[in-house]
């Protein structure tokens, strides 16, 4: 019974069983108040059919004989006299239009300013098997009727006879607690629920900005406690084989370097210039590619610390830094901001972006700005741009548009895909798209704080 309640199946249980006894008390007082409702209805419904066919009928009595007439017709809930109007009221009642659209041109029906003396008497009527009653809001006024050949009537619109007693209900405070009680169980029950549900999604979110992050407690329901182990083992793995694949590619990396700069000692002695030339680029783009992919482990893995960074003076340098080597970047606008993270890899990012812009787009135009709590840096080249189905593919390890035009620009189709995981590493986003001038941009979102930083 213990580890029952203690489960997240038994805890919704409960609270739901609480929680249905409560809806379904305040549910039955809804449809008695709706019901009471449907027959105050009703019965102003036949109230004025009967007071129409009782004022039709009295104007073809003789006038004389109209009193006694009325003495015998009149009916409870419903009187008829003969009298001199009452003072008007401001507003038509409903009542008093509907008997007049009924009856037609020829009769006069204007409300009455005074009541009848019974409308103020309390008339309660039960509710929720008796255990509550309400006040009886039907119609109860007075109307002044003149008949079509000038007589001035007096109609007078009475509650029921049946009187109950007993505490007095506001319909609307009845309304008001139905509705809070509702909203407060649906709370309960949602934060009950879907907090341990949140705080998975939000480690989930987190695994893929820090792989290392700190495991779940193992805390709450039996449920949550499971699911929680489960997401720690899995992290465990994840990183495992990361950590495995990384080494691996180090140890591959490491091993292919020796026969590889054997292999460029013998192109060397190839005697064909033309021959040595395509041997030697082919070892190049050999060399290349098993570098970044040793680069492209890395950063989804990496070891350096995190540091404070001005991000202005890190962009300053970067570009700076592709000024000295011939490129064409021009660096405008300002973060003002700093970020923890991990300078070498940032560094590795934007350097990744501006060498893509200035390969493919011939220059590369930096404007950075800061929107909310993060920095928004566009690069934008003089470029052909991308066609719109392949945008996304770019990303794709070792993916490239023109084959050729990378292998002559010595690109291996890693560029974006290491900049990506840096991004993502420090909470940021990377989206391309072709701007309406021309040319591609690239747009890199690096928030101030992100998750678990």
């Amino acid at each position: 019974m213990k580890a029952f309640f203690g489960s997240m199946t038994g805890r919704v249980f409960i609270t739901l069983l609480l929680g249905t006894l409560i809806s379904a008390t305040l549910t039955q007082l809804a449809a008695d108040l709706e019901r009471q409702h449907v027959v105050q209805q009703q019965r102003d419904q036949h109230l004025l059919e009967r007071a129409e066919q009782l004022v039709m009928a009295t104007e073809i009595v003789p006038t004389s004989a109209r009193s006694v007439y009325l003495s015998v017709a009149n009916r409870p809930g419903l009187r008829l006299e003969v009298g001199a109007p009452q003072p008007l009221a401001g507003v038509p009642t409903g009542f008093a239009r509907s008997l007049a659209a009924r009856l037609g041109d020829g009769y006069g029906i204007t409300s009455a300013a005074s009541r009848p003396a019974s409308c103020d008497m309390p008339h309660q009527l039960p509710v929720l098997y008796g255990l509550m009653s309400v006040q009886w809001r039907g119609a109860c006024e007075m109307l002044n009727v003149r008949l079509r050949d000038g007589e001035e009537l007096r109609l007078s619109v009475l509650p029921p006879r049946t009187a109950f007693t007993g505490p007095e209900t506001d319909y609307r405070t009845t309304i008001g607690l139905f509705l809070l009680s509702i909203a407060a169980l649906a709370y309960v029950v949602a934060r009950m629920t879907t907090r341990p549900l949140k705080v998975l999604a939000r480690a989930a979110q987190d695994l893929g900005h820090d792989i290392n992050r700190a495991p779940l407690e193992l805390t709450g329901a039996s449920e949550i406690r499971q699911a929680s182990a489960a997401f720690n083992a899995m992290q465990a793995r994840i990183r495992q084989y990361i950590f495995q694949r990384t080494q691996m590619l180090a140890a591959i990396t490491h091993d292919l370097q020796t026969p590889l700069t054997r292999m460029r000692l013998r192109l060397e002695k190839v005697e064909n210039p033309e021959l040595q030339e395509r041997l030697i680029g082919d070892l190049s783009a050999m060399q290349a590619m098993v570098r970044e992919g040793l680069v492209l482990a890395r950063s989804m893995d990496t070891t350096e610390n995190m540091h404070m960074l001005d991000l202005d003076s890190l962009l300053e340098a970067v570009c700076a830094d592709a000024v000295d080597a011939g490129q064409q970047v021009a660096l405008k606008g300002h973060a003002g901001m700093s970020l923890l993270g991990r300078p070498l890899d940032l560094r590795r990012c934007l350097g990744n972006l501006i060498d893509n812009a200035v390969k493919y787009g011939h220059d590369a135009r930096v404007n950075v700005d800061r929107i909310g709590g993060a920095a928004r840096i566009r690069i934008r080249d003089s470029g052909p741009g991308i066609p719109a189905g392949e945008l996304a593919r770019v990303f794709d390890p070792f993916y490239r548009i023109e084959t050729s035009r990378s292998r002559e620009s010595g690109g291996t189709g890693l560029g974006l895909t290491i900049a990506r995981n840096i991004a993502e590493q420090h909470g940021g986003s990377i989206a391309l798209a072709n701007h309406p001038e021309g040319g591609l941009e690239v747009t890199l979102v690096l928030p101030e704080y992100y998750p678990n930083k």
